[in-house]
């Protein structure tokens, strides 16, 4: 039997044009049961995004170098994290990570939830690359809470080896995974009361932001009598802060004549002390003996009779000493070495062959 006789039927039976139209009712008919009884499509998730601070703790080297700007992760379908900011600082041994990143998620309530879950300060986040894995927690949320990087200039004190401080220079430069977080601007050095020692004072800019109302530096905030380290591969300074802005504010430098006097001092050591000593640093005189009396130190002791008398000891010398000294001149007054110049005060003098510890007796002009 032919599939399509003369008459254009369908096995002989049904015409052709006919049994089309059949198949195309049913097969509307099967689509719209389906149609029906299939469920309704899940809605697109509705998507927002906010930026948040996040405190990465502290960090080695080889992983921070790994860090830059642009670096996402996708917890779920839903949900992205883009770093915006990357900001370092010393933190003791390591390096202290600070990130600013864009958190996309969707909406919930009027809030956005990321990674299944709100947005709260102290919240753990983790920032999985395919080149370092980071666990963080949430410091500031909120576009009006961005992490924002300052430059700080600041005046630090501290007191270094005579070698570490001849290596201190303006435009030194501390660097961590290849970013420069502190300049060194100005430096200036004294002498201090050891002569294997050196007092230096630092000017420099340092990278900084804010968090909770405060400008932040190797996780503390930037704060008169707060300390901070820089380091470089010739030295670490530890010094404390001294003035936040502006610059280092010295003074004038001036010649004092100053009266020394030392009790107590043995016959010897009295003997070796004579006009002319100095003491040098950096190939300036800081200080100079001009003048020196030494008279025998009084002592009271108890005659064979009982007797209470006054007399000269027979070894210790009382010295008194004329110098002039370098110092600074000041609003608060003249400083030696760095420290304030008063009666009353003790300075060390390293004149090569005899070191003397002194009080102030008198400062002249």
């Amino acid at each position: 039997m032919e599939l399509i006789d003369d008459d254009g039927d369908l096995f002989g039976v049904v015409n052709v044009v006919d049994a089309l139209v059949v198949l195309l009712v049913l097969a509307v008919g099967v689509a719209g049961v389906a149609l029906v009884f299939s469920d309704d499509p899940e809605p697109e998730p509705d998507l927002d995004s906010t930026y948040a601070t996040l405190d990465m703790g502290t960090q080695p080297a080889y992983v921070v170098g790994e860090i830059n700007e642009g670096d996402t992760y996708s917890p779920n379908g839903v949900s992205t994290m883009t770093v915006t900011d990357v900001h370092l600082t010393p933190r003791g041994n390591g390096i202290g990570v600070t990130l600013r990143v864009e958190l996309e998620g969707e909406l919930d309530g009027g809030s956005i939830a990321y990674g299944d879950a709100p947005l709260r300060l102290g919240r753990s986040l983790s920032l999985d690359t395919d080149r370092y894995t980071l666990d963080g927690q949430i410091r500031a949320v909120g576009d009006g809470d961005a992490l924002e990087r300052e430059e700080t200039t600041v005046v630090l004190r501290d007191t270094l080896a005579t070698a570490d401080a001849e290596e201190v220079s303006a435009g030194d430069e501390v660097r961590l995974a290849g970013r420069t977080v502190a300049t060194v601007e100005n430096v200036t050095q004294f002498a201090t009361n050891n002569p294997d020692s050196r007092r230096v004072f630092v000017t420099a800019t340092l990278e900084t932001h804010r968090q909770d109302g405060d400008r932040r530096f190797g996780g503390s905030p930037v704060r008169r009598g707060q300390t901070v380290r820089l380091s470089t591969d010739d030295y670490t300074i530890d010094g404390q802060i001294e003035r936040v802005g502006g610059r280092l504010q010295l003074g004038s430098a001036s010649t004092r004549t100053v009266t020394l006097r030392m009790d107590d001092v043995r016959e010897d050591m009295a003997d070796a002390l004579e006009p002319g000593m100095t003491e040098e640093a950096g190939g300036d005189t800081v200080a100079r003996v001009t003048a020196v009396d030494t008279r025998p130190s009084l002592i009271i002791a108890t005659g064979d009779n009982g007797s209470v008398n006054v007399v000269d000891h027979p070894i210790d010398r009382e010295v008194t000493l004329t110098t002039e000294l370098q110092v600074r001149e000041t609003v608060s007054g003249p400083r030696f070495k760095g420290d304030p110049l008063r009666q009353g005060e003790t300075v060390t003098i390293d004149l090569g062959t005899v070191t003397v510890r002194a009080t102030v007796v008198n400062v002249s002009g």
